[in-house]
């Protein structure tokens, strides 16, 4: 998708989180292919990372470390570090009824070239200091993992489908508003918080309710 199409809602700081999961499985290289991923034109205003603050992973089907597909682990050495990426929001499309897309874009704004491949841990937080409000994201497993050679400037998006709380009963999804997004970059330990406010943004708070879904990292 060319960024000239993407509706982004307004950048603000986004937080890094540190998680307290535990590593990731293996060093192996996967047998996927390589996409390398150039910088493209940025149209949108540049968002600054804040300090750095402990809080707990999450849980659930796709919490800290996210999953790199196939039970590898990639090559740790080359593989983007928190430190090396910021995230923004966008408009990820239409869904069915009762539901809606939101595209997550990690940038590469370091100074040398790093990989991502596979699935983010992505969960809604809130209370102002970064709780975790329902259940983890489930991996939609359907969709392509290859790995990306992101050069300095260089993006990835995965796409977030999420089910409105007005879908369930009130008693059951017990609705609360939510603070944005903690993503959990492919085989990472660490996290970044995404702001994101309003009713769409709005969790069950039941974790036994299952809101999210969220694809592989892709280009666009």
């Amino acid at each position: 998708m060319n960024r000239s199409f993407r509706a982004l809602l307004p950048a603000v700081t986004l937080a890094v989180v540190l998680s307290a999961c535990s590593s990731p499985g293996g060093t192996e290289t996967t047998g996927t292919p390589t996409v390398t991923v150039s910088a493209s034109p940025s149209t949108g205003t540049p968002t600054p990372t804040a300090a750095a603050t402990a809080t707990p992973g999450p849980d659930g089907a796709s919490g800290g470390g996210g999953d790199l597909g196939d039970g590898a682990g990639g090559d740790a050495s080359s593989r983007c570090t928190v430190g090396e990426l910021t995230a923004e929001i966008a408009d990820g499309g239409g869904g069915a009824a009762g539901s809606y897309g939101v595209a997550i874009i990690l940038t590469n704004s370091g100074q040398r070239s790093c990989t991502l491949q596979g699935w983010p841990g992505v969960s809604f937080v809130g209370d102002g200091n970064g709780t975790q409000i329902g259940a983890s994201a489930v991996l939609d497993r359907s969709t392509a993992h290859e790995t990306h050679t992101l050069a300095p400037g260089g993006e990835v998006q995965t796409i977030v489908r999420i089910a409105q709380t007005g879908n369930y009963d009130t008693d059951e999804c017990r609705p609360q508003a939510t603070d944005g997004f903690r993503v959990y970059p492919p085989g990472s330990l660490e996290s970044i918080f995404v702001p994101a406010s309003g009713s769409s943004y709005e969790a069950c708070s039941n974790a036994q309710v299952q809101q999210m879904t969220v694809g592989a990292l892709a280009t666009f």
